[in-house]
């Protein structure tokens, strides 16, 4: 891959074969920031898993202590009843024929989809649209509930949705290059933790097997697993 200048900037200030750990990683992030704007910072997780197994297709959620500094956009697909709840919990778009229809002509323009369990069977048709994007609302990630201000309410105080892709790895966003990196630190371990809680019976061998964090457009610092299992 051919690096761009900023990216080379970026490659001088660590040592690209060695192995941080997870609080000097966190303090490299604005450092190796090769963007103007406030780029996310991302963690990437390789698991000693084999995804097309059942058992072993991890996802889950977890709530980052510190958020992630991006405003969610929530789409709530409910019935009339639950819509002013939806509403003074801060979803921004709330409703359900209206939505089925633009979701059906391509409106993915949302961050988070909840949806009550009455109305799943209206929206299942929708699953090869927002499937591959990772907005099908799911009983497991919290996001198909009748507590829709609940979770409303923790989407957009910092809940995000994470699953092991067809590699083994997962990815996420947990913050932005202007957090400090004490909190950069602590959403990170707040996810590998919930990351471990899910180690299936069946996973042999080491289950967390490489971490690195980068942030937008950066070359990636490699995390000595030791230091973030805790």
């Amino acid at each position: 891959m051919k690096l761009n200048k900023k990216r080379k900037v970026a490659q001088t200030k660590f040592d690209t074969a060695k192995i941080y750990s997870l609080e000097e990683a966190s303090k490299m992030m604005k450092d190796i920031n090769c963007t103007k704007f406030d780029s996310s910072v991302d963690i990437h997780v390789r698991l000693g898993v084999d995804p097309k197994k059942a058992d072993q297709a991890i996802r889950g959620t977890v709530s980052l202590p510190h958020g992630t500094g991006k405003t969610k956009k929530v789409l709530v697909l409910c019935t009339p009843e639950k819509e002013a709840e939806a509403t003074a919990a801060g979803a921004d778009f709330v409703g359900l024929d209206e939505y089925v229809a633009k979701i059906d002509g391509g409106w993915t323009d949302i961050d988070v989809i909840i949806a009550t369990p009455s109305v799943m069977p209206k929206i299942g048709r929708l699953g090869k649209i927002l499937g591959p994007r990772n907005l099908m609302p799911n009983p497991k990630t919290g996001t198909v509930t009748n507590d829709v201000a609940g979770a409303v309410n923790e989407v957009k105080g910092g809940k995000i949705a994470f699953k092991v892709d067809k590699s083994g790895i997962i990815h996420a966003s947990i913050g932005r290059v202007s957090f400090e990196p004490k909190k950069i630190q602590e959403n990170s371990q707040e996810l590998i933790n919930a990351i471990v809680r899910l180690k299936p019976s069946s996973s042999k061998g080491a289950y967390v097997r490489g971490i690195s964090m980068a942030t937008t457009m950066s070359p990636g610092i490699y995390v000595d697993t030791k230091t973030a299992l805790n």
